[in-house]
Protein backbone atom coordinates (compact mmCIF):
# COMPACT_ATOMS: atom_id res chain seq x y z
CA UNK A 1 0.00 0.00 0.00
CA UNK A 2 3.32 2.02 -0.13
CA UNK A 3 2.10 5.29 -1.82
CA UNK A 4 -1.55 4.13 -2.33
CA UNK A 5 -4.19 6.83 -2.51
CA UNK A 6 -2.55 9.82 -1.86
CA UNK A 7 0.48 8.56 -4.37
CA UNK A 8 -2.15 8.13 -7.30
CA UNK A 9 -3.87 11.24 -6.17
CA UNK A 10 -0.31 13.47 -6.99
CA UNK A 11 0.17 11.40 -10.17
CA UNK A 12 -3.00 12.24 -11.36
CA UNK A 13 -2.71 15.95 -10.62
CA UNK A 14 -0.93 17.04 -14.01
CA UNK A 15 -3.52 15.26 -16.22
CA UNK A 16 -6.59 16.38 -14.96
CA UNK A 17 -8.59 19.45 -14.75
CA UNK A 18 -11.51 21.35 -13.14
CA UNK A 19 -14.18 19.71 -14.36
CA UNK A 20 -16.98 22.03 -15.26
CA UNK A 21 -18.00 25.26 -14.36
CA UNK A 22 -18.53 26.26 -11.17
CA UNK A 23 -22.12 26.76 -9.96
CA UNK A 24 -22.86 30.37 -8.74
CA UNK A 25 -24.33 28.62 -5.44
CA UNK A 26 -23.90 25.75 -3.16
CA UNK A 27 -24.87 23.88 -0.51
CA UNK A 28 -22.44 21.78 1.48
CA UNK A 29 -23.49 17.94 0.76
CA UNK A 30 -23.75 15.14 2.91
CA UNK A 31 -22.33 11.75 0.95
CA UNK A 32 -22.98 8.11 2.18
CA UNK A 33 -19.39 6.24 0.73
CA UNK A 34 -19.73 3.71 -1.51
CA UNK A 35 -17.76 0.80 -2.44
CA UNK A 36 -13.96 0.55 -3.59
CA UNK A 37 -14.15 5.04 -3.15
CA UNK A 38 -11.64 6.61 -1.15
CA UNK A 39 -11.36 10.76 -0.17
CA UNK A 40 -9.49 11.09 -3.57
CA UNK A 41 -12.08 9.20 -5.55
CA UNK A 42 -14.51 11.49 -4.29
CA UNK A 43 -12.69 14.42 -4.78
CA UNK A 44 -11.87 13.64 -8.55
CA UNK A 45 -15.65 12.84 -8.83
CA UNK A 46 -16.86 15.87 -6.71
CA UNK A 47 -14.42 18.47 -7.80
CA UNK A 48 -12.45 17.22 -10.86
CA UNK A 49 -9.39 16.65 -8.90
CA UNK A 50 -8.04 14.19 -6.71
CA UNK A 51 -5.61 16.27 -5.18
CA UNK A 52 -8.57 18.56 -3.66
CA UNK A 53 -9.15 15.72 -1.16
CA UNK A 54 -7.70 18.33 1.45
CA UNK A 55 -11.28 20.02 0.94
CA UNK A 56 -12.85 16.66 2.38
CA UNK A 57 -10.54 16.31 4.88
CA UNK A 58 -10.65 19.48 6.55
CA UNK A 59 -14.38 19.18 6.38
CA UNK A 60 -14.52 16.11 8.07
CA UNK A 61 -11.26 16.24 10.00
CA UNK A 62 -11.89 14.65 13.37
CA UNK A 63 -13.26 11.59 11.68
CA UNK A 64 -10.60 11.33 8.90
CA UNK A 65 -7.73 11.56 11.54
CA UNK A 66 -9.12 8.91 13.30
CA UNK A 67 -9.55 6.54 10.14
CA UNK A 68 -6.60 7.96 9.01
CA UNK A 69 -8.09 8.68 5.28
CA UNK A 70 -9.33 5.02 5.57
CA UNK A 71 -13.58 5.22 4.88
CA UNK A 72 -15.74 2.11 4.28
CA UNK A 73 -18.69 1.68 2.87
CA UNK A 74 -21.73 3.39 4.61
CA UNK A 75 -19.52 6.02 6.02
CA UNK A 76 -20.78 9.58 5.97
CA UNK A 77 -18.51 12.43 4.89
CA UNK A 78 -20.01 16.24 4.23
CA UNK A 79 -18.59 17.85 1.15
CA UNK A 80 -17.81 21.33 1.34
CA UNK A 81 -18.75 23.38 -1.69
CA UNK A 82 -15.47 24.53 -4.17
CA UNK A 83 -13.87 27.63 -3.18
CA UNK A 84 -15.09 30.37 -5.58
CA UNK A 85 -13.53 34.16 -4.94
CA UNK A 86 -9.88 33.54 -4.64
CA UNK A 87 -10.68 37.43 -3.07
CA UNK A 88 -9.28 38.24 0.59
CA UNK A 89 -11.63 38.91 3.19
CA UNK A 90 -11.69 42.50 4.39
CA UNK A 91 -9.72 43.81 7.13
CA UNK A 92 -11.28 46.49 8.81
CA UNK A 93 -8.81 46.44 11.99
CA UNK A 94 -6.00 45.73 10.13
CA UNK A 95 -3.86 49.45 11.00
CA UNK A 96 0.15 49.98 10.11
CA UNK A 97 0.55 51.73 13.81
CA UNK A 98 -2.26 50.15 16.33
CA UNK A 99 -2.58 49.05 19.84
CA UNK A 100 -1.53 45.44 18.95
CA UNK A 101 1.31 44.15 17.21
CA UNK A 102 1.35 40.87 15.43
CA UNK A 103 4.35 39.29 13.74
CA UNK A 104 4.78 36.82 11.39
CA UNK A 105 7.01 35.47 8.01
CA UNK A 106 6.68 34.65 4.63
CA UNK A 107 7.53 31.60 2.27
CA UNK A 108 5.15 29.85 4.30
CA UNK A 109 2.51 28.88 1.57
CA UNK A 110 -0.36 28.59 1.96
CA UNK A 111 -0.67 29.36 5.16
CA UNK A 112 1.28 32.80 5.80
CA UNK A 113 3.22 34.60 2.13
CA UNK A 114 3.09 38.04 1.66
CA UNK A 115 2.41 37.37 -2.18
CA UNK A 116 0.00 34.75 -1.49
CA UNK A 117 -4.10 36.18 -1.72
CA UNK A 118 -5.20 37.54 1.55
CA UNK A 119 -1.16 36.83 2.26
CA UNK A 120 -2.08 33.17 3.26
CA UNK A 121 -4.39 31.15 4.84
CA UNK A 122 -3.44 31.41 8.71
CA UNK A 123 -2.91 35.14 8.42
CA UNK A 124 -6.46 35.48 7.08
CA UNK A 125 -7.74 33.13 10.01
CA UNK A 126 -6.29 35.53 12.09
CA UNK A 127 -7.80 38.61 11.34
CA UNK A 128 -11.22 37.01 11.40
CA UNK A 129 -10.98 35.63 14.56
CA UNK A 130 -9.26 38.99 16.12
CA UNK A 131 -12.41 40.38 14.71
CA UNK A 132 -14.72 37.80 15.94
CA UNK A 133 -13.19 38.93 19.56
CA UNK A 134 -14.72 40.73 22.21
CA UNK A 135 -13.91 43.87 22.11
CA UNK A 136 -12.23 43.63 19.56
CA UNK A 137 -8.87 46.44 19.01
CA UNK A 138 -6.96 47.43 16.04
CA UNK A 139 -3.40 45.13 15.22
CA UNK A 140 -1.08 45.83 12.91
CA UNK A 141 1.24 43.09 11.15
CA UNK A 142 5.10 43.02 11.17
CA UNK A 143 6.53 40.67 8.96
CA UNK A 144 10.09 39.34 9.19
CA UNK A 145 11.16 36.45 7.52
CA UNK A 146 14.16 35.69 9.48
CA UNK A 147 12.48 33.17 11.45
CA UNK A 148 14.99 32.54 13.44
CA UNK A 149 14.51 36.01 15.14
CA UNK A 150 10.93 35.59 15.72
CA UNK A 151 10.85 33.92 19.31
CA UNK A 152 14.00 35.04 20.67
CA UNK A 153 14.33 38.19 21.18
CA UNK A 154 11.55 39.94 19.25
CA UNK A 155 8.23 37.97 20.91
CA UNK A 156 10.58 37.16 24.24
CA UNK A 157 11.50 41.04 24.62
CA UNK A 158 7.56 41.81 24.11
CA UNK A 159 8.82 44.02 21.18
CA UNK A 160 5.86 42.25 19.49
CA UNK A 161 2.69 41.22 21.60
CA UNK A 162 2.19 37.63 19.40
CA UNK A 163 3.29 35.58 16.84
CA UNK A 164 2.05 33.19 14.27
CA UNK A 165 2.20 30.61 13.35
CA UNK A 166 3.68 28.37 15.50
CA UNK A 167 4.15 24.37 16.30
CA UNK A 168 3.35 23.49 19.93
CA UNK A 169 5.50 20.23 21.23
CA UNK A 170 4.53 17.59 23.73
CA UNK A 171 4.57 20.48 26.72
CA UNK A 172 3.25 17.92 29.34
CA UNK A 173 6.03 15.84 28.22
CA UNK A 174 8.98 18.57 27.72
CA UNK A 175 8.11 21.64 30.04
CA UNK A 176 11.70 22.49 29.67
CA UNK A 177 11.13 23.10 26.21
CA UNK A 178 12.21 26.86 25.13
CA UNK A 179 8.80 27.35 23.69
CA UNK A 180 6.64 25.66 26.36
CA UNK A 181 8.70 27.44 29.07
CA UNK A 182 8.77 30.90 27.69
CA UNK A 183 5.08 31.10 25.75
CA UNK A 184 1.21 30.24 25.74
CA UNK A 185 -0.20 28.91 23.08
CA UNK A 186 -3.58 29.90 21.49
CA UNK A 187 -6.18 26.75 20.79
CA UNK A 188 -4.88 25.50 17.20
CA UNK A 189 -5.69 27.83 13.94
CA UNK A 190 -5.59 24.86 11.33
CA UNK A 191 -4.03 21.37 11.96
CA UNK A 192 -1.45 20.16 9.28
CA UNK A 193 -0.44 16.63 7.81
CA UNK A 194 3.05 15.40 8.37
CA UNK A 195 3.56 12.59 6.13
CA UNK A 196 6.65 10.18 4.76
CA UNK A 197 7.65 10.33 1.15
CA UNK A 198 9.29 7.69 -0.24
CA UNK A 199 11.18 7.20 -3.61
CA UNK A 200 8.53 5.25 -6.06
CA UNK A 201 8.79 1.50 -5.60
CA UNK A 202 11.23 1.62 -2.59
CA UNK A 203 8.11 -1.21 -0.95
CA UNK A 204 9.03 1.31 2.44
CA UNK A 205 5.64 0.93 4.06
CA UNK A 206 4.27 2.80 7.27
CA UNK A 207 1.49 0.87 9.17
CA UNK A 208 2.93 1.50 12.59
CA UNK A 209 6.02 2.76 13.61
CA UNK A 210 7.94 -0.63 14.04
CA UNK A 211 7.83 -0.24 10.20
CA UNK A 212 10.45 3.25 10.75
CA UNK A 213 12.41 1.75 13.16
CA UNK A 214 16.34 1.65 11.49
CA UNK A 215 15.54 3.84 9.17
CA UNK A 216 16.88 7.05 7.81
CA UNK A 217 14.88 10.23 7.90
CA UNK A 218 15.15 13.30 6.13
CA UNK A 219 13.71 16.72 7.46
CA UNK A 220 15.93 20.45 6.63
CA UNK A 221 17.58 21.74 9.78
CA UNK A 222 15.39 24.41 11.61
CA UNK A 223 12.48 22.38 11.33
CA UNK A 224 10.74 21.03 14.04
CA UNK A 225 11.40 17.14 15.21
CA UNK A 226 9.09 17.00 18.49
CA UNK A 227 6.85 14.61 16.88
CA UNK A 228 10.18 12.27 15.79
CA UNK A 229 11.05 12.09 19.75
CA UNK A 230 7.42 12.20 21.40
CA UNK A 231 6.36 9.85 24.23
CA UNK A 232 5.86 6.62 22.89
CA UNK A 233 8.14 7.28 20.15
CA UNK A 234 11.68 7.92 21.56
CA UNK A 235 13.06 7.75 17.88
CA UNK A 236 15.98 10.16 18.16
CA UNK A 237 16.91 10.00 21.81
CA UNK A 238 16.85 6.50 21.80
CA UNK A 239 18.69 5.97 18.57
CA UNK A 240 16.31 4.02 16.39
CA UNK A 241 15.96 6.66 13.32
CA UNK A 242 18.80 8.64 11.46
CA UNK A 243 17.86 11.71 11.17
CA UNK A 244 19.43 14.11 8.04
CA UNK A 245 18.90 17.87 8.38
CA UNK A 246 20.58 19.49 5.49
CA UNK A 247 19.84 23.25 4.62
CA UNK A 248 16.90 22.65 2.67
CA UNK A 249 14.02 20.72 1.61
CA UNK A 250 15.34 20.71 -1.90
CA UNK A 251 18.33 18.88 -0.18
CA UNK A 252 16.18 17.03 1.63
CA UNK A 253 14.67 15.52 -1.50
CA UNK A 254 18.18 15.39 -3.80
CA UNK A 255 19.15 13.07 -0.83
CA UNK A 256 16.53 10.78 -1.39
CA UNK A 257 16.82 10.40 -5.11
CA UNK A 258 19.94 9.24 -4.52
CA UNK A 259 19.30 6.45 -2.34
CA UNK A 260 21.29 8.00 0.93
CA UNK A 261 17.70 8.49 3.18
CA UNK A 262 14.40 6.33 2.92
CA UNK A 263 12.12 8.95 3.36
CA UNK A 264 11.73 12.45 4.04
CA UNK A 265 9.11 14.00 6.06
CA UNK A 266 7.69 17.07 5.67
CA UNK A 267 4.11 18.36 5.85
CA UNK A 268 1.92 17.28 2.74
CA UNK A 269 1.38 21.12 1.31
CA UNK A 270 5.76 21.83 1.22
CA UNK A 271 5.74 17.76 0.18
CA UNK A 272 3.88 18.35 -2.66
CA UNK A 273 5.19 21.89 -3.74
CA UNK A 274 8.92 20.28 -3.79
CA UNK A 275 7.82 17.04 -5.54
CA UNK A 276 5.81 19.39 -8.22
CA UNK A 277 8.65 22.21 -8.46
CA UNK A 278 11.86 19.85 -8.19
CA UNK A 279 9.66 17.67 -11.60
CA UNK A 280 9.38 14.52 -8.87
CA UNK A 281 5.87 13.65 -9.87
CA UNK A 282 5.70 9.06 -10.09
CA UNK A 283 9.58 9.58 -8.87
CA UNK A 284 8.31 10.15 -5.18
CA UNK A 285 4.97 9.25 -3.45
CA UNK A 286 3.99 10.12 0.10
CA UNK A 287 2.59 7.10 2.17
CA UNK A 288 -0.85 6.96 3.18
CA UNK A 289 -0.48 7.05 6.78
CA UNK A 290 0.15 10.52 8.34
CA UNK A 291 3.58 10.69 10.51
CA UNK A 292 1.73 13.20 12.90
CA UNK A 293 -1.09 15.65 12.92
CA UNK A 294 0.43 19.46 13.95
CA UNK A 295 -1.59 22.51 15.03
CA UNK A 296 -0.59 25.88 14.19
CA UNK A 297 -0.87 28.47 16.75
CA UNK A 298 -0.49 31.99 17.87
CA UNK A 299 1.57 32.31 20.95
CA UNK A 300 2.57 34.94 23.14
CA UNK A 301 5.38 35.31 26.01
CA UNK A 302 4.45 34.13 29.44
CA UNK A 303 6.13 37.71 30.66
CA UNK A 304 4.11 39.95 28.69
CA UNK A 305 1.30 41.85 31.27
CA UNK A 306 -1.25 41.26 29.27
CA UNK A 307 -0.49 37.60 27.99
CA UNK A 308 -3.72 36.08 29.34
CA UNK A 309 -6.14 38.88 28.43
CA UNK A 310 -5.24 38.94 24.61
CA UNK A 311 -4.93 35.00 24.44
CA UNK A 312 -8.31 34.61 25.73
CA UNK A 313 -9.95 37.56 23.39
CA UNK A 314 -7.71 35.86 20.24
CA UNK A 315 -9.36 32.08 21.23
CA UNK A 316 -13.08 34.06 21.75
CA UNK A 317 -12.30 35.17 18.87
CA UNK A 318 -11.37 31.87 17.13
CA UNK A 319 -14.15 29.53 18.57
CA UNK A 320 -16.67 32.46 17.49
CA UNK A 321 -14.87 31.84 13.73
CA UNK A 322 -15.25 28.24 14.09
CA UNK A 323 -18.84 28.19 14.82
CA UNK A 324 -19.68 30.20 11.57
CA UNK A 325 -19.44 29.27 7.65
CA UNK A 326 -17.00 31.63 7.13
CA UNK A 327 -13.93 29.83 8.93
CA UNK A 328 -14.59 26.80 6.08
CA UNK A 329 -14.90 28.97 3.74
CA UNK A 330 -11.42 30.72 4.17
CA UNK A 331 -9.60 27.22 4.90
CA UNK A 332 -10.99 26.10 1.55
CA UNK A 333 -10.89 28.76 -0.28
CA UNK A 334 -6.96 28.59 0.68
CA UNK A 335 -6.67 24.74 -0.39
CA UNK A 336 -7.95 25.82 -3.59
CA UNK A 337 -5.50 28.37 -4.39
CA UNK A 338 -3.00 25.81 -3.39
CA UNK A 339 -3.96 22.87 -5.63
CA UNK A 340 -4.76 25.30 -8.06
CA UNK A 341 -1.28 26.62 -8.48
CA UNK A 342 -0.01 22.94 -8.37
CA UNK A 343 -1.89 22.30 -11.64
CA UNK A 344 0.59 22.35 -15.04
CA UNK A 345 -0.27 25.11 -17.32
Amino acid sequence: MAGGRLAAALGLLAALALGGARAEACTPTDHVVKAGETVFTIAAETYGDPEKWTLIYYANQAFLQQQVFQVAEGDRLLLPCEPGSQEADATPLHQDDAEMKLLTGGDYAPFTDQSWPGQGMVTELVNAALEMAPSPVPYSITWENDWSQHLFPLLDSKTYDMGFPWLKPDCAATPDNDRCANFHFSDPLVEVLVLLFTQSGSGLVYDSDDDILGKVLCRPKGYFTHDLDRAGREWLSRGLVTLVQPATPEACFEALMRGEVDAVTVNVFLGAEKIDAMGLRGKVVPLDTPLAVEGLHVIISKKHWRGTTFLYRFNAGLAALRESDRYAQIVSKHLGIFWDRMKVN
